[in-house]
């Protein structure tokens, strides 16, 4: 039975994102600039991104997934090869593959991480592997040492899938700072957002050839053919895609970005508080955070040992909601889904670490506009749930 909301009054939603005046002022200026699409904010945008992380470069885009598809096409990726992943992710990580006509090959994950297991990956490679994504899962970077060491010399690709790691560290390197291709995503729930938008990093070299494939395949975007000076002629140089990011996203990221270390600190006093409250509690098992990096925090997933409680995970999600707290779950995991399911014969058991965690995890509200208040609700729901169905 549902025990009614006895404490909070109102709904506290999940991840609603912290806009403030500054990107409101900058949106309104795009538009009356007259200039809305891809032009000198899109660029202004990628610069500072590529300072703030120390990377080589950086390529703005509509999405992660655009980003992420992007990098598959401009390594050549293409029909009869495999790409690794994992099964611990959400869909667009694993489409991406599919829709260059590679199989993506998945990797259980760590049991503590929830990452992709290093261990295996040995086991999953072939001639035909060409790529593997990891995916820096709700902000804790994967293991890249042994990540790098499994692709060896000969070719193999990490493209990492960096949608909830902006502002992580490994080993004291922000991730996206290095030569490979990353992708990250600054969608509505995201620690820094453009409402939809992603970008890639990587060597210049390689982001030449990415921002080709990633408008059309053409030789010249619109702020190199529309601006004073600007040439109008441009040949298509390969049959590519629509990505780009507009000035208005950029716009809104120019703000959040200068407000990320702040962003960053907000999440990182409420995971302080949620783990406080829940690390003595054997009913709970609270997110990890290995010694050699920094946690983004994007996401705070608690783990239900729901051997000892008398409702499963679903029930518990209900109760919160009932408490009026907004929860989510990441991921459902890829194989199965029916798609993926159908098509390669996965089991439930074919990836038993990312499925039994599946079945016990519930991602917890963690975003900029949770007051102190809020935090205590939250904790008071779990921990009232925990008392009222515990064995």
């Amino acid at each position: 039975m549902t025990i009614p909301s006895l404490g909070r009054q109102t709904f506290l939603p999940f991840a609603p994102p912290l806009i403030g005046e500054e990107e409101i002022a900058e949106v309104v200026d795009t538009l009356r600039s007259g200039w809305i699409t891809t032009g000198p904010k899109t660029k202004r945008f990628e610069s500072e991104f590529t300072a703030y992380l120390g990377a080589p470069g950086s390529l703005a885009l509509n999405s992660c997934t655009a980003a992420l598809h992007t990098a598959l096409v401009t390594l050549g990726i293409k029909q009869g090869d495999e790409v690794i992943t994992t099964p611990m992710t959400f869909a667009a990580s694993v489409n991406v593959i599919e829709h260059c006509g590679a199989r993506p090959v998945l990797v259980d994950v760590e049991s503590h991480t929830l990452n992709i297991d290093p261990s295996q990956i040995e086991g999953a490679l072939s001639r035909r592997t060409k790529a593997i994504i990891p995916v820096h899962f709700a902000g804790h970077p994967a293991d890249l040492d042994r990540l790098y060491e499994s692709a060896g010399p000969d070719g193999i690709a990490v493209i990492e899938d960096a949608a909830h790691a902006v502002a992580a560290r490994y080993k004291g390197r922000l991730i996206g700072s290095g030569e490979n291709p990353v992708a990250f995503s600054f969608y509505a729930t995201k620690n820094l957002t453009t409402g939809e938008g992603g970008m890639l990093t990587g060597n210049q070299e390689f982001l030449e050839r990415a921002r080709l494939v990633s408008l059309h395949g053409m030789s010249r975007d619109a702020w190199k053919r529309y601006d004073k000076g600007g040439k109008w002629y441009y040949e298509v140089l390969y049959p590519g895609f629509k990505y780009n990011m507009t000035d208005i996203q950029a716009a809104l990221g120019l703000w959040q970005l200068k407000k990320l270390p702040e962003f960053q600190q907000r999440r990182r006093a409420v995971v302080e508080r949620y783990t406080s409250a829940f690390a003595d509690h054997d009913v709970l098992e609270t997110p990890v955070e290995r010694s050699d990096v920094e946690h983004a925090w994007h996401l705070y997933v608690l783990r239900l040992r729901l051997d000892a409680l008398r409702i499963d995970r679903d029930q518990f999600i209900e109760e919160l909601s009932a408490r009026n707290i907004g929860t989510s779950v990441h991921f459902i995991p890829i194989h199965v889904h029916p798609y993926y399911r159908d098509k390669y014969g996965f089991t439930p058991e074919s990836f038993p670490v990312a499925y039994s965690n599946y079945r016990r995890m519930v991602s917890l509200p963690l975003n900029c506009r949770l007051s102190d208040q809020d935090v205590d609700d939250v904790i008071e729901a779990v921990l009232d749930i925990v008392s009222t169905f515990r064995r």
